[in-house]
């Protein structure tokens, strides 16, 4: 098992990724997913990360793409820069990776590559402050009253949360973990990892939270390993 620096793009970052699409998953930046890696394309790409900066781009794939998954097909210009900060080779040509969401990045263009796996040229999407701190401050107080609502009792009476959630966290760091955390549509999650202003995605957050609590007022928890990712033998992983 290998455990790796956690950093942001580093600072000579030449704008090219590793692009690794997949169907539903849309990561964001401040929080971590765990994949599960076999597919040889996507072996090569890990090798060629983990022997360069760590960094993938995740990606996630446009409507259709059951027709030409095995070439190139379309996929979102919103993308999440991860770098890997654990990686367990399974002794079978499979991997475990622990991937942390570090930056927005738009795509400007695909390259033609002669790796098996696909590249692209980003820009980073800079995060944009909400001006009026005190604003924040009180966005923050109402997102995570709402986003207790979705959790068991038994960790929504919990202090912690608060402390950490309210007190420890920017806003928009916040909304990317909770867009994350929560089962909201895919396009909605694009949507909101496209956003560069956190006040933007604070109101994006609320009235989607809002609807949802509307049509499933019990508590739920709020789950990246739904039914909406495939598994195998390695449940608690995304999968390629």
């Amino acid at each position: 098992m290998g455990k790796r620096e956690l950093s942001g793009v580093p600072s000579d970052f030449d704008g090219i990724v590793r692009l690794f699409p997949l169907p539903n998953l849309v990561l964001f930046p401040n929080v971590i997913q765990n994949l599960h890696i076999f597919e040889p394309r996507y072996c090569e790409m890990l090798s060629d990360a983990l022997e360069s900066d760590d960094l993938i781009a995740m990606a996630i794939l446009d409507r259709g793409w059951e027709e030409n998954y095995e070439s190139q097909p379309r996929i979102a210009r919103s993308v999440c820069i991860g770098r890997i900060i654990n990686h367990t080779p399974l002794g079978d040509g499979r991997h475990n990776i622990m991937l942390a969401g570090v930056h927005r990045a738009r795509i400007v263009e695909e390259l033609d590559v002669e790796t098996a796996f696909r590249q692209a040229r980003v820009e980073l999407i800079d995060e944009q402050s909400w001006d009026q701190a005190e604003l924040a401050d009180a966005a923050k107080y109402e997102l995570v009253k709402l986003f207790r609502s979705f959790l068991p009792p038994e960790i929504a009476k919990a202090d912690p949360l608060s402390e950490v959630l309210v007190h420890q966290l920017p806003l928009g760091v916040l909304t990317d973990i909770v867009a994350f955390a929560i089962n909201l549509p895919l396009p909605v999650k694009q949507m909101l990892l496209g956003e560069p202003s956190e006040e933007a995605r604070y109101n994006i957050l609320m009235e989607q939270l809002r609807q949802l609590k509307q049509r499933e007022p019990e508590p739920v928890v709020p789950t990246v390993n739904r039914t909406r990712y495939r598994t195998d033998e390695a449940p608690p992983f995304s999968v390629n």
